[in-house]
């Protein structure tokens, strides 16, 4: 299995970071280049780059009191399966401010393990930029 991973400080408390990224039909919010749309009572989401990519990922676990949910991917152009990723929420600074974490697993098909890295590597550090840049438009 090949693996990606990123985190971020941010200095906002975890309570109020959650309530903006916990939703799993939230990403759109904090990442506006996506478009969104809940399916199946909110457990599938159909998310659109802005390049037309369609991704469809399904909730596999959803913890709020830990602040974190996990899901999986069930329909991408990109070349993997078996992909579970993580996105959690912890307090840091005594409360003040918050990590932000978001890492996955993930098989690839017809590419060596660095390379599918690499590509969700990039898929988390922007989506961890977005979220940075998403607070300090707040300031």
């Amino acid at each position: 299995m090949a693996t990606a991973s990123a985190s971020v400080d941010i200095p906002v408390p975890p309570d109020r970071v959650w309530q903006l990224i916990g939703g799993f039909g939230s990403l759109s919010d904090w990442n506006p280049s996506l478009k969104l749309e809940l399916e199946e009572g909110g457990r599938v989401r159909h998310l659109v780059t802005p390049d037309g990519i369609v991704f469809v990922e399904r909730l596999m676990a959803f913890d709020e009191r830990g602040r974190s949910y996990s899901y999986g991917i069930l329909q991408s152009p990109l070349p993997q399966k078996d992909y579970l990723s993580t996105l959690r929420v912890e307090e840091i600074d005594g409360g003040k401010g918050s990590r932000v974490e978001w890492s996955g697993t993930f098989a690839p098909v017809g590419v060596s393990d660095a390379e599918i890295s690499g590509i969700f590597q990039g898929v988390y550090d922007g989506g961890l930029k977005a979220l940075i840049e998403h607070f300090a438009r707040e300031r």
